[in-house]
Order: C-alpha cells, then sequence, then structure tokens
C-alpha cells in the first residue's frame, strides 16, 4: 500500500462521508483513493475523522485497507494506509479542493509524496473556479475562522504565540518595548 495509484473517490465533509461510505450504489473498488476535505481547522475544527471507515460490502468481501486521504485528523487507535492533515485545508484553497471523482492519485511513500495526476490547465482551470464558504459575520466562529493556523502549524490560534501571548502584543508578531515603571 506503500506505493499505490488509483481513482479518486471524493467525499466533501465528514457527513458526506457519513452518508454516502455504505451507500450500495457507491462505485467503488479496493483500487480507488478515498479523499475527505473540508474536515481541516477551519472547516470543521479538525475533527477525528480522517480514518475513513472501509466501505461495508468492500470489507464484508475481506477488504481490511485501502489508500485514504484527508484534511482532517484521526484518532491514534485507528489504523491503515491514511494519509492525514493535508494542509492547508481544502476550504481555505488546499490541493485537496482540486480533486474530483475519477482523478488519478498517486502515493509513493518511498520518496514522501502524493500527487494528483493530470493535466495542468485543467487543474489551473478548477483553481480559478474555487470559491471557498464564506465566514460568519462576527463571533468566536468568525475569531476562530480568520486566526487558528493549519495543521502543519499546530491547529493553534495564531495569536497565542509565544511572541504574542500577552494581551498587549495580540494581533502582532513581534512584542513592542513596554516602558519601565
Amino acid at each position: 500500500m506503500f506505493s499505490r495509484r488509483g481513482l479518486a473517490i471524493v467525499f466533501d465533509s465528514p457527513e458526506d462521508a457519513a452518508e454516502r461510505i455504505d451507500d450500495p450504489s457507491l462505485e467503488i473498488t479496493p483500487n480507488h483513493v478515498m479523499v475527505l476535505r473540508n474536515g481541516g481547522p477551519v472547516a470543521a475544527g479538525m475533527p477525528e475523522c480522517g480514518s475513513l471507515p472501509i466501505p461495508r460490502r468492500l470489507a464484508e468481501s475481506g477488504v481490511r485497507d485501502m489508500v485514504r486521504v484527508s484534511d482532517a485528523r484521526m484518532i491514534g487507535t485507528a489504523f491503515g494506509t491514511v494519509v492525514l492533515h493535508c494542509s492547508p485545508e481544502a476550504s481555505v484553497g488546499g490541493p485537496l479542493d482540486l480533486v474530483r471523482d475519477g482523478d488519478t492519485i498517486e502515493l509513493n511513500m518511498s520518496e514522501r509524496r502524493i500527487d494528483l495526476l493530470g493535466d495542468e490547465a485543467e487543474l489551473d482551470r478548477r483553481r480559478a473556479k474555487l470559491v471557498h464558504p464564506s465566514l460568519p459575520e462576527r463571533g468566536w466562529r468568525r475569531l476562530y475562522a480568520e486566526h487558528v493556523t493549519q495543521a502543519h502549524l499546530g491547529s493553534d490560534l495564531d495569536f497565542l504565540d509565544a511572541a504574542c501571548s500577552s494581551p498587549i502584543h495580540r494581533g502582532s508578531k513581534q512584542p513592542t518595548e513596554q516602558p519601565v515603571a
């Protein structure tokens, strides 16, 4: 499983995956790459949903692992061939936002690579058409969405960075000089 190429089956959210994963009409084989997007810090608060289950129909036929890719995270007791914390996440324009059902994805763990294979012009067209959800008008959800860092930076609030952790330094990445009393 460390070197695989397969066609993508895309789930647009943890809810979409829960709704469709066991649908008997889902055309999926053990060679597909399951992609779950919009499970990252801004879109969903980074829930433990990255370890997509094997579709029931495939599991009942003996399939025990498939390549799964997500911008979410998963619990430490889960297992399998899972690429997590894809960053930046899809909801802010990360690479998973470009993936469509039927696209070819190649995983090569020895080279530490996962690639969306295809025509660059088509990917550029997709990138130009991306529309991201608008932020809430105000409140905690707005503050969180504007200030949460992406997975590779820890999914923490940027204003809690050590350089700006006191109320005086919030909103600034550089500490300011304080008067001596």
